[in-house]
């Protein structure tokens, strides 16, 4: 596998934050040594380029160019209409806004955008734990069966959900995106929300998947507090969920996306002091609830005319883009912005509390929300761009990711992990079955007729926004399979619909077309079989697997 350049550092931005982990890396010291001499400069270059002839296959060491820096900047249930940047598209394909795109205030994401390829087909799982186990192990989660959000105090299965699903999630053993990484060289970083495994789990401790530094990863999803004056939760009624390594910050006035930007900034610049590439898995908090209001930006939204809580949620989508925009100043600051490749995304549907979870509403004009079937429910930004353009750097030129273009096929989370693979060199072990589709074409905005365009999601479990399904989509067609028929699902077990006619869900399909809804049906259910799935088990005997059965 060729890496790009000499090698590639990825930094992700996760909006969300890893599980309560009981160890993490103190600082050893912050920022960049610009006061070295000639000689001790001479002697760092040399060390590089040995280092890197050493650990870089196929690679002519060269000490000018040093290997790319990966980002991974992930927000917690953010969907693709939170946002002030379009990416829906108009009959002509050109970005169209609606009115959520001007009530949303995200201008660093729109300089991301300027900056790189937006997709408007990207897909996560329609909940956040298995979500970030894809981006972790390259897999979709019908197969690697974290397929809920982990409940990180007991079993959330469900009444009916699969009785084996994977509850402890990672585990210390499994191959994760990080460790791969790390054994090329990489500092590999975690900030922000982890979620990866219960309490008391291997999983729970980022440092135990891959992970040199953890800054804020715990076992739960949602922040005890977003205040520093509530020390983020500690010695509060939900100190359970109390985001740790932070205590210097408590009882500031310091927002916790605030804070965790400023952990982030601080390990950066260590990285970089040791002139080693890194891995930045950025995972915001935000924008998951509590709805806790972030004063810095209070103003922007109280004469909308949105309810309390609405204008709460908006107040953490402008905190985190704040904290995108200060990243990027800061990786320019560092010098590194030209070699710095930033990947921007959401971990599942919308959660703005703006309506029905079944309606047009919350991420309108999509249908539905995190948790939800529908497109509202899995739909998320995506944007991918060098932090700052540059003609001459070598990694670029290997990787030419077209400013503000568009790109329309689908891709989703699972992706990643082959994507940044493949950019940094890391080789995936072999027995390792991996689902995600390398998407260097993509980035470059044009198409990849190689990819097939579907996406599978596998939701076996309740309660939730909708309970026990799968959903299928292939081209235009999308099908939804319901184990258990309820009021969520029309009282039926199928739901199909045509997204290029009707891109918004309001139109079920599946009496009119009967040809097209066995096909897609007869494909969902192999889906299923290739990823080994869990299926519910029957309300009659809790036993025996629900499985999909085409008309």
């Amino acid at each position: 596998m060729k890496r790009i350049g000499n090698a590639v550092s990825v930094v992700i931005f996760h909006l969300s934050i890893v599980s309560a982990g009981r160890h993490w890396h103190e600082p050893r010291g912050a920022g960049y040594d610009i006061g070295m001499n000639n000689k001790t400069l001479l002697v760092a270059s040399l060390t590089v380029v040995v280092s890197l002839s050493l650990w870089i296959p196929g690679a002519v060491a060269n000490a000018a160019q040093t290997a790319p820096n990966i980002v991974v900047f992930l927000v917690d249930d953010m969907g693709v209409m939170d946002t002030s940047v379009p990416f829906l598209t108009d009959d002509k394909g050109k970005p169209k806004r609606y009115p959520l795109n001007d009530f949303y205030r995200t201008p660093n994401m729109q300089r991301l955008a300027a900056q790189g390829v937006r997709f408007n087909n990207f897909y996560a799982m329609s909940v956040c734990s298995p979500t970030r186990i894809s981006i972790m192990t390259g897999q979709n989660a019908a197969r690697h069966h974290a397929t809920n959000w982990i409940n990180p105090r007991s079993d959330n299965r469900g009444p009916h959900g699969p009785p084996t699903w994977n509850w402890q999630g990672l585990t210390s053993g499994d191959v994760t995106l990080p460790r791969l990484l790390r054994k090329v060289g990489y500092q590999t970083i975690h900030v922000g929300k982890g979620h990866f495994g219960p309490d008391d789990s291997e999983g729970c401790e980022p440092l135990n998947l891959g992970f040199d530094v953890n800054v804020g990863g715990a076992s739960f999803g949602a922040p005890g507090s977003y205040y520093g004056e509530e020390n983020y939760g500690q010695n509060t009624k939900r100190s359970h969920h109390a985001v740790p390594h932070l205590k210097k910050y408590h009882g500031s006035e310091t927002f916790l996306t605030e804070a965790i930007t400023l952990e982030a900034k601080k390990r950066v610049s260590e990285s970089v002091q040791k002139r080693k590439p890194f891995y930045l898995y950025m995972s915001h908090y935000a924008v998951h609830a509590p709805f806790h209001s972030d004063p810095r930006f209070v103003d922007h939204y109280k004469n909308s005319g949105k309810s309390k809580n609405a204008q709460a949620f908006a107040t953490l989508i402008e905190g985190m883009d704040k904290s995108l925009g200060d990243l990027l100043d800061h990786f320019d600051a560092l010098g590194v912005s030209e070699n710095t490749l930033v990947f921007f995304l959401g971990d599942n549907g919308s959660d703005a509390p703006l309506g029905h979870q079944h309606a047009v509403a919350c991420a309108a004009p999509l249908r539905g929300k995190k948790g939800a079937h529908y497109e509202g429910g899995m739909r998320v930004p995506f944007i991918a761009a060098w932090a700052k353009e540059s003609a001459n750097n070598a990694n670029q030129k290997q990787l030419v990711i077209p400013p503000g273009s568009l790109q329309t096929q689908v891709a989703a989370v699972q992706d990643l992990y082959p994507t940044i693979a493949k950019v940094t060199g890391a080789s995936s072990p072999e027995g390792h079955a991996v689902d995600g589709v390398d998407l260097s074409k993509l980035l470059t905005a044009g198409p990849d007729d190689s990819r097939d365009e579907v996406f599978l999601m596998h939701y076996p479990h309740s309660p939730h926004r909708s309970d026990y399904f799968t959903s299928y989509r292939d081209g235009n067609w999308k099908v939804i399979y319901h184990y258990i028929p309820s009021k969520g699902s029309e009282g039926g077990h199928y739901q199909l619909y045509n997204l290029a006619s009707d891109p918004f869900e309001s139109t079920n399909l599946a009496d009119q077309e009967p040809v097209v809804l066995r096909e897609m049906v007869g494909k969902l259910k192999s889906g299923l079989e290739t990823h080994q799935a869990l299926y519910p088990v029957s309300p009659d005997d809790g036993k025996t697997p629900l499985v999909p059965v085409i008309p």
